[in-house]
Parts: C-alpha cells; structure tokens; sequence
C-alpha cells in the first residue's frame, strides 16, 4: 500500500531528477508536506479543500507569518498537481484555498554615491582587497547571487568579451555581461591568483574548497565598515542595488529580469516599487505642490 510518505517521497524525487532543484529547496520542500500530511487522518489522496484550509487555520495557530503559511500551501499546491498529472487525484483541492496576504517588504539598497565610495579601493594594494574588489564588483557589477559567486571557476569567465557563465537556481546557465571596472577588478585577482588554472576555484578557500559564503559575508561587512562606517551590508543588498540602477537607467524589466536569472518576471517587478519610491521622493523634496501644507505662508 502507497502511504503518504511514499507519495511526497516520489514528488520530491520528482523535483530533484526533473526539475533540478536544490538540496536546500528540497528540504523545505519536505519540512512543508511533511508538516500537511501529519495532520491528515486520511490518505492525501482522499483529502479536499476542507482539510487543506484546516491545515492553513493550523498554520494560523502555530502563528506562522503570512509568507511562511503562502510558502507551505504553494508546496501543497505543487504537491497536488502532481498528483494530478499522474492521475492519482480528480482535481487539486488547493487551488480552492486562499492563502493570506503578506506584506511585502522592499529590500534595501544604496544609492550610486554609496556604492561608488564602497568600491574606492584606490588606496589597498594588499592580495585580499584585491580579491574583495573583484567580489564586490561581480555582485554590484553584474547583480550575482552568493550562492554563484561562490561556485564560479575561472573557465566561466571570458574576460575578453566581457561576459561570464554563471549556474543559477534550478542548475540554469546564463551569461551575464562583466563591466569594464568589474572585468579590470577580476584581471588584477587572476594575476594574484594562487592557482590560476581553468578549473580552479575563482575564490579558492582552504583546500579543495571554495571560499565559504560566510567569509565573503564578513569580508563585506568588514569592507562596508571601513569604506561607508557602517556593517549592515550583505551580498544581497548589493544585488538589489544592481537591480535598482539598471532599471532605474534603462527602464527595461525584461532585460533586468534576464540578468538577475528570475524565473518569473513577478520576482523582478519588485524593483519598479523601489523606483517609484525614488521618484516619489524626489517629488516631495522637489515640487511646490508636494510641500507640507504647514510649511508654507
């Protein structure tokens, strides 16, 4: 007899083989249905929107945040249509069940000054700020994921045509244009580097390993301190800020969208907000109308 188990064992397996996901999207991916199917009294293929919205209220109760409980239902959906293709349900009951609203909140960047006085190395020489640069450059340059960073070897760079091969989510490749300051940065590391064959790491760490995320997440704060005297600076924010000014100068979603590597160009729109916001603001410093009534004669 098929259990429930074995049901999300065989999706998951599914997304792994076919779909190509992550270790780590996998897991929650697990954490969520195993959270669903421990609270049903019955097989999953038995169940209807009613359980599923029992569920959702149980979420409710256990006071997950709104995007926690969206994130567990899309897994539920996921799960259902599955099943659905292999004809193991009639019709997937979570499609009928509404997840809550969660405010979303917008990431933070910096302005152009800012990031300018972050990459004004001019005065540090040293192997390591050489190396930094070239890290903050790929992730304000050219808008990369940590997670690429870290994984790039240099055969992904073609430093001659300014353009690098990065493995994004779900094992996609995309290449991504290097501007002339980051192609400049990644010549000086090369000529540093300490093994600079093809195969190798571009950010080599201890042995055969590359560098970890959470040096590079220290190297930035450490960076950011010294350069703009604060430390809140992540790798992340430096790709919203890479983000932020493309569009902001280019107008272009699309092409920001197939830089950043999103799968849905929803993920992207985020960054319209951030230019509104920009706008809107210059608005209530700039024009008369704008002015708080209070202030004027």
């Amino acid at each position: 007899m098929i259990t429930n188990t074995d049901l999300v064992e065989e999706f998951l397996g599914h997304l792994q083989h076919s779909k190509r996901y992550s270790i780590h999207t996998l897991n929650a991916y697990r954490r969520d249905l195993q959270r669903y199917i421990e609270g049903l009294a019955q097989a999953c293929t038995e169940a209807d929107a009613k359980d599923i919205q029992v569920f959702v209220s149980h979420l409710h109760h256990q006071r997950l945040t709104a995007k926690s409980i969206q994130r567990n239902l899309s897994a539920v959906r996921s799960f259902y249509e599955h099943l659905l293709r292999h004809d193991l349900v009639s019709a997937n009951p979570a499609r009928l069940v509404s997840a809550p609203k969660a405010t979303r909140n917008l990431p933070k960047v910096l302005d152009a000054d800012k990031a300018s006085q972050l990459l004004d190395f001019s005065d540090n020489k040293d192997d390591r700020s050489i190396r930094d640069q070239a890290i903050l450059e790929l992730f304000y340059g050219s808008g990369l994921r940590l997670s690429e960073v870290v994984n790039l070897r240099i055969s992904n760079l073609d430093l001659g045509q300014g353009f690098v091969d990065v493995l994004g989510k779900g094992n996609k490749h995309r290449l991504v244009p290097l501007g002339r300051h980051c192609v400049n940065a990644l010549n000086r590391w090369l000529a540093k580097h300490p093994n600079p064959l093809a195969d190798s790491w571009l950010l080599p760490g201890r042995g055969a390993k590359p560098l970890s995320p959470r040096t590079i997440q220290q190297r930035i704060k450490l960076i950011a301190q010294r350069q703009l005297g604060e430390n809140s600076l992540h790798p992340h924010m430096l790709r919203h800020s890479f983000a932020t000014h493309m569009l902001e100068s280019s107008g272009d979603l699309r092409a920001v969208q197939e830089l950043l590597g999103h799968a849905d160009i929803a993920t992207t729109q985020i960054y319209t907000h951030l230019d509104f916001q920009h706008l809107a603001k210059v608005y209530d410093d700039a024009h008369p109308r704008a002015r708080n009534s209070g202030n004027q004669e």
